[in-house]
C-alpha cells in the first residue's frame, strides 16, 4: 500500500479526504444523542458547538506557515488522530460549556488538515495535468456519507456516542498511520516567494468575491450536516435510522456530483457547472423549508448536498491559482473567511430554530444563494479585480 501511494499520489489525496472527513463527520450524527445527554435546548447545543469554529479561526491565523513547515504526512498522521480524540472526550461533556472548549481542540485540528489536503490536491492536479479536486473533494464526501451511515446504526442500536467515537478514533487513527507513513508529498505547484504576513491573512480583491461567492455553499452545507438529523427528529419525528439518512443523502449526493463534476467543468467551464448547482441548492432549500412529509425533505436534503458540491472545491482551486500571493496564503485567507461560516452554521441557526423554528434557519440560506448568483465571476481568476469595482 505504501508503494501504491508513492506511485499514485491522486489516490493518496482521495483516502486523505475520504480519512479526514470520516474523523471529522463522525460527530453530526449525534448531535441528537448529545443534546439529549447535556439536557440542553436548540439554541444552547449551537452555542456549544461554537468551540469547532472558534478553533478553526484562531488556528488559521498561522495554518499556512504550518503547512509550510511541517510535511503533508506528519499534519495527517497528527492531525486526524487529535480530531477524533477531541470529539472522545467532548462526547463525556455533561455541560455545554466544557463541550465547547474540547471542540477547540477539533476546530485546530481541522484548520491545518483543510488547507493541507487541498494544497496537496492542488499541487497533484498541476503536476499530473488532470483536474482533481472535485474528485478530491467527492471523497470528502464519501467520507461524510460513511460517517452519517455508521452514526445512524449506532444511534438506532442504542451504542452511546463515547463508545462510537473511541471506536472510530481507532480505525481512522491506524489507517492513517499505517497509509501514510511512508507517502511523499508533491512538489509546490511553482517557486512562492516567502510570505511577509506573520499572522492573519488578509483576502485579496479576488480572494474576496471567492469568499461572496462560497458563503451560499458553505451555509447549506452546514445546515445540512449539522441540522438535518435534528430537522427531520423535531418535524416530522423519524426513527434515529431516517433521520442520519438526511445526512447521508445528502453527503451521497454530494460525493457523487464532485465525482463527475471535473469533466463537466473541463467542457461547459466553471460558471456555467456553478450556475445549475446554485438553482439546484434554491431548490433543494425550498423543499426542506416547504416540506410537509419526511419524503419531500429528504429530497430537499439531496439536492442541497448535490448543489452544494462543487463550489467551495472550485474557489478552492481558484485561489490556489492566483498568482498574487502565495498558494499557501491565497488558501488559507480563503478559508478563514469561508469555512468558517461552515462551522458557524450551528449556533447561528440553532439560535433561529429555537426561537422561529428548523423551518426559518433552513430559509437563511436564500439570502446567501443571491449573493453567490450575482459572484460567479468570481471564478474567472486575476478578471476578478478587475470586477470587483462594478459590485
Amino acid at each position: 500500500m505504501r508503494t501504491y501511494f508513492r506511485s499514485t499520489p491522486k489516490d493518496a489525496v482521495f483516502v486523505s479526504f475520504f480519512l479526514y472527513a470520516f474523523s471529522l463527520g463522525t460527530l453530526f450524527p449525534r448531535l441528537g444523542d448529545l443534546q439529549t445527554q447535556m439536557d440542553i435546548d436548540k439554541a444552547t447545543l449551537g452555542f456549544a458547538l461554537i468551540g469547532l469554529p472558534l478553533g478553526v479561526q484562531v488556528t488559521l491565523l498561522f495554518a499556512d506557515r504550518i503547512v509550510r513547515r511541517f510535511n503533508f504526512r506528519l499534519i495527517l498522521m497528527l492531525g486526524i488522530p487529535l480530531l477524533s480524540i477531541s470529539q472522545c472526550f467532548a462526547s463525556l461533556s455533561q455541560s455545554p460549556y466544557m463541550f465547547a472548549g474540547i471542540l477547540i481542540l477539533g476546530g485546530a485540528a481541522i484548520a491545518v488538515i483543510e488547507v493541507a489536503v487541498n494544497l496537496e490536491a492542488d499541487r497533484v492536479e498541476a503536476h499530473s495535468g488532470y483536474r482533481i479536486m472535485n474528485r478530491s473533494h467527492a471523497y470528502w464526501s464519501f467520507g461524510f456519507f460513511g460517517a452519517g451511515i455508521t452514526g445512524a446504526g449506532f444511534s438506532q442500536l442504542g451504542i452511546s456516542p463515547f463508545l462510537h467515537f473511541v471506536l472510530i478514533t481507532a480505525v481512522v487513527s491506524a489507517l492513517t498511520i499505517f497509509l501514510f507513513a511512508k507517502y511523499n508529498a508533491a512538489k509546490p505547484r511553482r517557486q512562492s516567494p516567502v510570505a511577509k504576513n506573520k499572522g492573519f491573512v488578509w483576502p485579496s480583491k479576488g480572494i474576496f468575491l471567492l469568499v461572496f461567492f462560497s458563503l451560499s455553499a458553505m451555509l447549506v452545507e452546514g445546515a445540512s450536516i449539522d441540522w438535518s438529523v435534528i430537522f427531520m427528529r423535531d418535524i416530522f419525528n423519524t426513527a434515529p435510522i431516517v433521520s442520519g439518512l438526511s445526512l447521508a443523502l445528502a453527503a451521497i449526493s454530494q460525493g457523487f456530483v464532485r465525482y463527475f463534476a471535473d469533466q463537466f467543468v473541463d467542457k461547459y467551464g466553471p460558471e456555467s457547472v456553478s450556475l445549475y448547482s446554485l438553482i439546484a441548492m434554491v431548490l433543494g432549500v425550498g423543499c426542506v423549508v416547504f416540506s410537509f412529509e419526511p419524503i419531500t425533505a429528504l429530497f430537499g436534503f439531496l439536492l442541497m448536498g448535490g448543489g452544494s458540491a462543487v463550489i467551495f472545491p472550485l474557489a478552492m482551486s481558484a485561489a490556489a491559482q492566483r498568482s498574487d500571493k502565495t498558494p499557501e496564503e491565497n488558501v488559507a485567507s480563503l478559508a478563514q473567511f469561508v469555512f468558517v461560516i461552515f462551522l458557524l452554521a450551528p449556533p447561528i441557526l440553532g439560535f433561529v430554530g429555537e426561537h422561529l423554528g428548523l423551518r426559518w434557519s433552513f430559509a437563511l440560506c436564500f439570502p446567501l444563494l443571491i449573493i453567490s448568483f450575482f459572484t460567479i465571476h468570481s471564478l474567472n481568476g486575476q478578471k476578478d479585480d478587475k470586477n470587483i469595482a462594478n459590485l
